[in-house]
């Protein structure tokens, strides 16, 4: 199995995204890895690493997954390979359940979510995004 981590989806997979025959709620499971050092497309200066220039990110998305009805399921660091073999570890996952792809494209377009994007991109060296359907959420809230 070869693994890539990508920052954006290639043409395919956002065509297969665009589908609108899949309904319902969906579960993006995020396997984030981050560069040393944050790098800004407008050439800022920063000091920021990676990490903490994703972490403004989050935080955002956090603020706007709720605007379209999504939440944050879990968000934790990689601490070791449990079973498998990777080349080498992500630094941490993340889960966010939107509750359809069309709420997900919605979050994408707002102005909030364009604003927090940059922090995205300066932070993250690669990521593996898998979309999940038909989930059972067993959380209380």
């Amino acid at each position: 199995m070869k693994v890539e981590n990508k920052v954006n989806p290639n043409a395919d997979q956002m065509a297969g995204f665009m589908d609108s025959s899949v309904e319902g709620p969906i579960a993006m499971v995020n396997l984030l890895k981050f560069k040393e050092k944050a790098e800004y497309s407008d050439e800022r200066e920063t000091d920021l690493s990676g990490a903490e220039a994703y972490g403004i990110y989050a935080q955002g998305v956090a603020k706007t997954l709720a605007m379209v009805g999504g939440k944050m399921l879990f968000f934790g660091n990689v601490s070791r390979l449990m079973l498998g073999e990777v080349e080498e570890l992500w630094d941490q996952v993340a889960i966010a359940q939107y509750p359809s792809r069309t709420a997900m494209l919605e979050m994408m377009q707002l102005p909030e979510y364009q604003a927090i994007h940059i922090h995205r991109d300066a932070g993250l060296a690669g990521q593996l995004n898998i979309e999940t359907t038909n989930f059972v959420s067993r959380s209380k809230d």
